[in-house]
């Protein structure tokens, strides 16, 4: 366990930086003027090799005790990045954050409140994120879809006061760990690039049982995958969270692809044996039946094998 120094702050602010500094300008001004007094912090800035002026503007800052500013001289991404500002931390607890983001007051004590109300048991704790252009919810957590591939929910409960929703995964974007539970797991896994990164480290804290979940209270605007190159990598970084978290996956999307068959099945025409089927589909949807039917069974496997072949058509094609 890692035990505090003396005088650390309570809260270590990593913040992985590449170009659109508009957008850190922006990010860093809303953070400053919505952090709680009451709460010490450091803010960690990593510069992933910007060209648009972001290290001259980051090397200007006045320096304090509060702020620190690591550079690398080439583009490394966002899981080295994150990694490297996590190393240099000293807080207890580390907050990860896009520069893409903007506060409003009172976003950031609902989060560590429901993070500490975990206790032991706490994983990540995420947040509500909304759409810049739109103020439309982008994010309240991620699952797996009826396909095996990770998507936003974006739906929220009709009241949500104090509530804590336990999630599959939660955006990089923002989120809390306990210094201590990100060191035992070694960081972001840097063989992923600009992706899967957050999911993958979600899933292995899944597998020690503990929670990952949004503070529903908590909510911030997000300009959403501003950085330069950030869907660059999407097929080999989904293609290397499928060959380490099939069966996870697999199992993760029988819900969602029950969901789906049961929306098909009311609205279609059913005989005696599709009716039989959509009981045993909803049973297991609503947590009344443990094992899952058969039909979800296959067809969960059928969508993952689809997209193991369409990474093969696609490696052929490269060739």
């Amino acid at each position: 366990m890692i035990v505090p120094a003396p005088n650390s702050p309570a809260v270590s602010i990593i913040v992985a930086l590449h170009n659109c500094l508009h957008l850190t300008q922006a990010m860093l001004r809303s953070l400053d003027a919505t952090w709680p007094a009451q709460i010490t912090r450091e803010v960690i800035l990593v510069d992933d090799a910007s060209s648009d002026g972001t290290g001259a503007w980051l090397a200007a800052l006045p320096a304090t005790h509060q702020r620190r500013v690591i550079s690398l001289e080439h583009n490394a991404g966002y899981a080295v990045a994150n990694n490297l500002g996590a190393r240099s931390a000293t807080g207890q607890r580390l907050l990860f954050l896009n520069n893409d983001l903007e506060f409003s007051p009172g976003w950031f004590e609902p989060l560590l409140r429901t993070h500490l109300s975990l206790g032991a048991n706490a994983g990540v704790t995420g947040n509500v994120q909304r759409r810049w252009d739109s103020n439309a919810v982008d994010h309240a957590g991620i699952r797996f879809g009826p396909k095996g591939k990770p998507e936003h929910r974006t739906d929220l409960p009709f009241r949500r006061t104090g509530r804590f929703r336990v999630t599959e995964s939660v955006t990089g974007a923002c989120f809390m760990i306990d210094r201590d539970l990100w060191s035992r797991l070694g960081g972001f896994d840097e063989r992923y690039r600009n992706g899967c990164e957050d999911i993958d480290l979600c899933l292995r804290i899944r597998e020690r049982g503990l929670y990952v979940g949004v503070a529903l209270d908590s909510c911030i605007r997000h300009h959403v995958s501003c950085s330069p190159g950030r869907r660059d990598h999407d097929e080999e970084n989904t293609r290397r969270l499928f060959a380490r978290w099939e069966s996870t996956i697999a199992t993760l999307a029988l819900k969602r692809w029950s969901a789906d068959a049961l929306d098909y099945g009311w609205t279609s025409p059913r005989d005696p044996k599709a009716a039989a089927s959509a009981l045993a589909l909803l049973l297991y949807r609503v947590g009344l039946r443990r094992t899952p039917p058969r039909a979800a069974r296959d067809g969960v496997q059928q969508a993952l094998a689809a997209e193991q072949a369409r990474w093969a058509r696609l490696a052929r094609a490269g060739d």
